[in-house]
């Protein structure tokens, strides 16, 4: 329940847009675990004005911010002899399906125009992450990716 507070080892961080028309906010909640910091549920809500498919909408939000979440966790572009040295998914890693969390999207509509849904979830993704683990341990974190700075479970 919000608001109330959390067990300690616990924490929450959230981040708010207007991206592509639609206004658009993530709260993601941590744990410090032994294994490294796991991420375990992120709430979004999203105002996209008119849901068309609230179905595909959901997906898109979850989706988004799962990509937002791997670029916040360690996803990083590297150049060598001014050549990129990440060629694929083999070294640029997504999060992979145990590291997940656990979703809940809510769809809002204002009926006033309709914003866009296909990226809207990334944005927010990061900038949440970060305010958690901050909230978490006390120590800001300014750069990308965070796994240079904390471990991840």
């Amino acid at each position: 329940k919000w608001g109330e507070a959390l067990p300690a080892g616990k924490a929450r961080g959230m981040a708010f847009t207007l991206s592509f028309g639609s206004w658009v906010g993530e709260i993601v909640q941590v744990a410090d675990t032994p294994a490294g910091i796991r991420i375990e549920k992120v709430w979004i809500a999203a105002d996209v004005g008119t849901a068309l498919d609230p179905g595909i909408i959901e997906a898109q939000l979850i989706s988004a911010a799962i990509y937002g979440l791997s670029a916040a966790m360690g996803q990083e572009i590297t150049f060598a002899d001014g050549m990129v040295e990440q060629s694929n998914f083999h070294d640029f890693d997504a999060m992979r399906i145990f590291q997940c969390p656990v979703f809940e999207v809510a769809i809002l509509e204002n009926f006033h125009r309709m914003g866009g849904v296909g990226e809207v979830g990334t944005p927010p993704a990061a900038p949440a992450l970060a305010n958690a683990i901050f909230a978490l341990t006390g120590k800001r974190i300014r750069t990308l990716p965070l796994s240079k700075t904390v471990a991840f479970a």
